[in-house]
């Protein structure tokens, strides 16, 4: 799916969410190198990320083309700040009707009201694609990002113990939320 450009003010600056372009692939590596090192909160640490820029390329293609995924950038000012995604449950219809979301900024645009923006035209979205479930997982302690979630509807419907195991020893849980939509 392609999300033709909106524009929003938020705090006197202007946002501008949209799809990605294919010349982006590797700006979007080095931005999640650098988001996975600013938290804990994300999927892994920044010396994991080794994608190519052939395959980064690929799956901004991919989600350009679906009809049941969607990747957008958010720009604030002009710079980079983040982004968010939805991919279809896909497998059976029995799971067709669900859509997995993840989002992730640059720690300096949280807090500011710019991923509830983003999530907000995320689940538009999601809605007018047919979807009737919206899926995410959050890590345990990360109480601004639950918070906002919450805010919007999603309820936690489960957990994974121990989920995430970190370098220096600790372990959190992940926390499994929905919303219907």
């Amino acid at each position: 799916m392609i999300l033709a450009e909106e524009k929003y003010i938020l705090n006197d600056k202007e946002v501008v969410l949209r799809s990605a372009r294919m010349d982006e692939a590797q700006m979007l590596i080095d931005y999640l190198k650098t988001v996975t090192g600013e938290t804990r909160f994300l999927m892994c640490e920044p010396n994991e990320i080794e994608y190519t820029r052939s395959q980064e390329e690929q799956f901004i293609k991919s989600h350009n083309e679906a009809k049941d995924a969607l990747l957008i950038l958010a720009f604030v000012d002009g710079e980079y700040a983040g982004n968010c995604s939805f991919e279809s449950r896909s497998g059976s219809r029995r799971v067709s009707h669900r859509a997995g979301i993840g989002i992730a900024l640059y720690q300096k645009y949280t807090g500011l009201g710019l991923g509830r923006i983003m999530l907000n035209v995320l689940l538009r979205e999601i809605k007018k694609s047919g979807f009737s479930q919206a899926e995410l997982t959050v890590v345990d302690n990360n109480k601004r990002a639950r918070h906002l979630y919450e805010s919007l509807g999603f309820t936690e419907c489960g957990r994974i113990p121990n989920a995430n195991r970190y370098d220096d020893g600790a372990y959190l849980d992940d926390i499994l939320m929905v919303l219907q939509l």
